[in-house]
């Protein structure tokens, strides 16, 4: 199998926030690969990070915020040693960014032509005239009825729906390389998701381009992506090609996760929760974060912090489990599922 060429490369990523309290590492060494043309999805529960390492990619931090430490190689270029001169140059025009909610993403005070037309015509040069013929052909591409219309309207005249597609055409504008699309389903009815979904599968298609998708919902994923990254408390937990994924999870979270969903293909009696809450920035856990959470954790777990170690496939894996160090059995079940660890262990087979 031929290697594919990486469009962006992230690596040990750290980003840390200024609070009342001291300093919170929100971001705290992700590292993950995207693929040219291809989409990678980032999933996790509230708070896992997913969000922050977006606009980090990007560097559209708060003011108390800051990247700290690691890479964000964009075509071998490390984006933290850009100027913001050259970061605004690229935001927009070669990587965009879809972001959760639309009607506080465009502002209320400007027509949706003018604010399409305002990225066309600082990076494309083209003239307002020119800017607007083309907001109607991109309002048309991503499905809006009426486009000639509605390009007069302002935010506050469209459904969530059109705000959401008028959202895609201003980060298509200038056919970007990247495209973010942080939870553009969020507050969607299903009709609506399921539209939006494959617009930006067919766009992705036709444009080419590469797609970080980002979202707590592993329906989607199933649906979208190539590729996955698993986050907890602000670490890259799991990566995997999609098929890997979920059909042989290895990380006890991701198990959980995937046993928390409605099935329709099999018999469920009820959903498996996972018990207990992420755990709060400000005081993480010794050693691995999941492991007060975990149904297998040991005393390893709890006093020494697991490395994302990569199998011979690339997939990715931040648990003891699978570690020559596990001091755990060597056959270990986890929400119902048997795994077979990797160290020397107790050897103690469960029984069925």
């Amino acid at each position: 199998m031929s290697t594919p060429d990486i469009i962006l490369e992230i690596n040990n990523l750290k980003t840390a926030f200024k609070t009342d309290v001291g300093e919170v590492n929100a971001v705290d060494g992700v590292s993950f690969k995207l693929p040219k043309g291809k989409t990678i999805g980032i999933v996790g529960e509230s708070g896992s990070g997913k969000s922050i390492t977006a606009l980090s990619i990007l560097r559209l931090l708060d003011s108390n915020g800051r990247n700290k430490g690691g890479e964000i190689l964009y075509k071998g270029n490390n984006l933290l040693d850009y100027s913001d001169d050259q970061m605004r140059k690229l935001r927009g025009n070669e990587i965009s960014m879809i972001f959760q909610e639309p009607m506080t993403s465009l502002n209320p005070v400007f027509t949706v032509g003018q604010q399409i037309s305002e990225s066309l015509i600082l990076h494309q040069n083209m003239s307002k005239k020119e800017a607007h013929l083309r907001s109607v052909e991109l309002l048309t591409l991503v499905g809006i009825p009426s486009p000639e219309s509605r390009v007069k309207n302002y935010p506050f005249e469209l459904s969530g729906g059109m705000r959401q597609r008028v959202m895609i055409a201003m980060s298509l504008a200038c056919n970007p390389e990247i495209l973010i699309a942080d939870e553009p389903t969020t507050a969607l009815d299903v009709t609506i998701q399921a539209q939006i979904l494959e617009l930006i599968r067919d766009l992705q298609d036709r444009l080419g381009m590469s797609v970080i998708f980002i979202t707590h919902d592993l329906g989607v994923v199933a649906e979208t992506c190539d590729y996955v990254a698993v986050m907890y408390a602000g670490q890259v937990v799991e990566y995997a090609d999609i098929r890997t994924l979920f059909h042989q999870p290895k990380l006890p979270y991701t198990i959980g996760l995937l046993k928390s969903l409605p099935r329709h293909d099999i018999e469920q009696d009820k959903l498996e929760p996972i018990d207990g809450n992420v755990p709060s920035p400000y005081n993480m856990p010794v050693g691995c974060r999941f492991s007060p959470r975990c149904p297998a954790a040991t005393d390893l777990c709890r006093t020494k912090m697991p490395l994302l170690e990569t199998d011979e496939n690339g997939n990715q894996v931040r648990c003891w489990i699978y570690s020559e160090e596990w001091d755990g059995e060597s056959e270990v079940e986890i929400y119902g599922e048997k795994r077979i660890a990797k160290g020397g262990g107790t050897k103690t087979v469960l029984s069925d």
